[in-house]
């Protein structure tokens, strides 16, 4: 398949619509012309950045501006949620286009508007109470290693706190470091660090002494 190949359909498309449709207008793959209302649709076999920065350039001329792709885009396939995502914060839209040469194998997943991004204050809260909590900065920016988080950092406090005193009641824990879920944690276990000795009293499991020397003393994070 070449890009003129998705010409055709596209032009249907939009002719459907009682647009006058012209190809190859001022380097514009397609532009369509409806009284005063101008549509610009820029035609590519894979949706990656060189097309995204084309059409981000021709909403210089126009708001109504389309990125048309196969349907099958491999792009598309692997990242369709997160890419319709970036083409609306641009204000693009996005046009699949079909086998066959006839309107019906064009599909708009995406019209051009302007974007008005949704406001989570759930997440802004999460990423707040990270970045305050956290003790220091344990973390080099860009890595893909072991990340050390807020909820690791206490869980390393605690066993640090057991390896030292030996089986621990789960209140002295929490009273003794001044961590109000040091019990919750306990419970959940979540790293297989701590194990119930009895009723209420944990110590570290032979994993825990293992992996919590490893990452270092938590207060020097």
């Amino acid at each position: 398949m070449k890009e003129a190949d998705l010409y055709a359909p596209v032009k249907r498309f939009l002719e459907a619509q009682r647009y006058d449709v012209k190809g190859e207008v001022r380097g514009c793959d397609v532009v369509a012309m409806r009284g005063a209302e101008t549509v610009i649709v820029e035609l590519k076999l894979v949706l990656n950045l060189d097309v995204i920065l084309q059409a981000v350039d021709r909403l210089a001329v126009t708001p109504n501006v389309y990125i048309g792709v196969p349907r099958r885009c491999r792009a598309l396939a692997k990242r369709r949620r997160s890419l319709r995502k970036l083409l609306r914060m641009l204000g693009l839209g996005l046009l699949v286009i079909g086998r066959g040469d006839d309107a019906s194998s064009v599909a708009a997943l995406l019209d051009p508007a302007d974007y008005r991004p949704r406001k989570s204050k759930a997440r802004r809260e999460r990423l707040l109470a990270e970045f305050v909590k956290r003790v220091g900065d344990p973390n080099v920016g860009g890595s893909r290693g072991r990340i050390l988080t807020v909820y690791r950092q206490t869980a390393l406090q605690i066993g640090e706190f057991l390896r030292d005193h030996g089986p621990s009641k789960a209140a002295h824990v929490a009273r003794a470091l001044d961590a109000p879920n040091a019990r919750l944690l306990l419970y959940r276990d979540v790293y297989g660090w701590f194990e119930r000795v009895s009723v209420g009293i944990y110590d570290l499991s032979p994993r825990g002494r293992r992996e919590i020397g490893q990452w270092g003393r938590s207060s020097a994070a």
